[in-house]
């Protein structure tokens, strides 16, 4: 049986960053990981195969056609007779995700880290080291790590077909559908849904809740959705989900709207209601590996499950479902392993919604920063009063900052834009440190750039912007 100091169970972006950070630390590591691609292991989890990296270049190939049609004639540009090859479009697609996933393989070889391919289960404790089984063979490891990620929820009833698909079949649809149903308007509903209307497709986006992005500042969630509007996406909010049925040729969606039901056909439906944790197979229920009443592994300060040697990072332990809070987690649990500080800032993590615009934020909104009783004042910039989005020909959107009235910290920035989901990193780098409106303010930004209605917006926290 080999032995290891840490096997990692997921090879998502919180199990290979672990794996790969612990290995940089001088463990010996293995990393256990039952993805596949075309019938082959393929790395980096859902984000990388079927979510995130499959999902932007989608989106990129999306707004490239859009340019060429619908703007490309403001730039002097004449472009006739431009069309979709959706087979070389999804095909490039494919290779970047081969790309990403072969990179996730040739750092695993460059830092020592055995991969194991198959599904990880905690078997037993013997002393104090653990047996995990994998494809019909058993490793022992001193520390544990689960990554097991999350998976797509579906609704009562509703099982995901050819025509009804979750975030992965919607990047693979054989063709531009005429009318796209989207059920749920979070980050992936209208991510996915934004690609297909670019594409060509009329898109019905039907929410439960009875507004848009309610976690977003209520002043970037009511602009957004007015862009949105204005491309085509058309909204229902406070919609409650009936009956779906897909009849082989189309999907049937029933629905109550204000009170009334409502009948809708798509000839797709995209299902986007959130995700739930992966933990199927890992064996917790055997070794009685202790879960909340979600089905979320249960995690202290410090990643510790109620199992001495056994811990947990990503989405299966809940909070922010993303990527780069996964990865951060992977880094200070394997430095706390080490001896090292490693932790994370919550109050510190970007969310970007990759539309267009984009939408981007961190900290807290206005409205957060007013319910939890603190004084605040604020600051907002719009791109149209910035010249090199009006060189770019796309001024939507704005910057806005909040900040404690009495002490000028920072408590969120929040953004709607192009670029924005670059922008945002200026203003966490600045919230780590616990810096002020004026810090920011103060700093030096390059000109003609996007970043400059960064420093405006907080210049603007003490009434003072320049070019507004």
């Amino acid at each position: 049986m080999d032995t290891y100091d840490v096997v990692v169970i997921g090879g998502g972006p919180a199990g290979y960053v672990a794996a790969i950070r612990a290995a940089q630390l001088g463990f010996k590591v293995a990393c256990i990981d039952s993805f596949e691609r075309n019938g082959k292991p393929a790395l980096g989890g859902t984000c990388l195969n079927v979510g995130c990296i499959p999902s932007k270049a989608m989106l990129d190939s999306s707004e490239k056609y859009e340019m060429i049609t619908h703007e490309a004639a403001e730039h002097g540009i004449q472009v006739q007779g431009a069309s979709i090859d959706l087979n070389k479009m999804l095909a490039r697609k494919d290779g970047v995700v081969e790309k990403m996933s072969g990179g996730v393989t040739f750092l695993f070889k460059k830092n020592k880290v055995a991969s194991l391919h198959g599904l990880g289960k905690l078997e037993r404790q013997e002393g104090d080291t653990w047996i995990v089984s994998v494809a019909g063979t058993e490793v022992a490891a001193k520390n544990v790590i689960v990554a097991t990620g999350s998976s797509p929820r579906s609704l009562p009833g509703v099982q995901f077909s050819e025509r009804v698909v979750e975030n992965s079949g919607a990047l693979t649809l054989p063709e531009v559908p005429q009318k796209l149903g989207v059920i749920g308007a979070g980050v992936i509903g209208v991510e996915l849904g934004s690609v297909w209307r670019r594409l060509g497709a009329s898109v019905t986006v039907l929410e439960a809740l009875p507004g848009f992005l309610m976690a977003a500042d209520a002043a970037i969630s009511k602009a957004a959705l007015r862009e949105f509007q204005k491309q085509g996406l058309d909204f229902h909010f406070g919609v409650q989900i009936g009956a779906i049925e897909d009849t082989g040729s189309s999907v049937k969606v029933t629905y109550t709207e204000n009170g009334q039901d409502v009948q809708a056909e798509f000839d797709r439906l995209i299902v986007a209601v959130g995700r739930v944790p992966h933990t199927a197979g890992l064996g917790a229920e055997t070794v009685g590996l202790q879960l909340d009443e979600r089905g979320f592994v249960k995690v202290d300060a410090h990643f510790r499950t109620n199992l001495k040697g056994v811990y947990a990072i990503g989405d299966v332990i809940g909070g922010a479902m993303l990527a780069h809070k996964a990865e951060d987690e992977g880094v200070a649990l394997a430095e706390q392993l080490a001896g090292k500080a490693g932790h994370v800032n919550y109050d510190a993590v970007p969310w970007v919604i990759y539309t267009s615009p984009e939408i981007a934020w961190a900290g807290l909104t206005e409205q957060e920063a007013v319910k939890r009783g603190l004084k605040v004042k604020t600051g907002q910039f719009p791109f149209t009063a910035n010249g090199r989005a009006t060189g770019h020909g796309d001024t939507r959107g704005f910057v806005k900052v909040v900040a404690d009235a009495d002490t000028d910290r920072i408590l969120g920035v929040h953004m709607l834009g192009g670029g924005v989901s670059e922008l945002i990193a200026e203003a966490v780098s600045v919230m780590e440190f616990g810096g002020s409106a004026e810090d920011l303010a103060r700093t030096v930004h390059a000109h003609p750039t996007l970043s400059e209605a960064v420093k405006e917006a907080a210049m603007a926290v003490d009434k003072r912007a320049i070019h507004a």
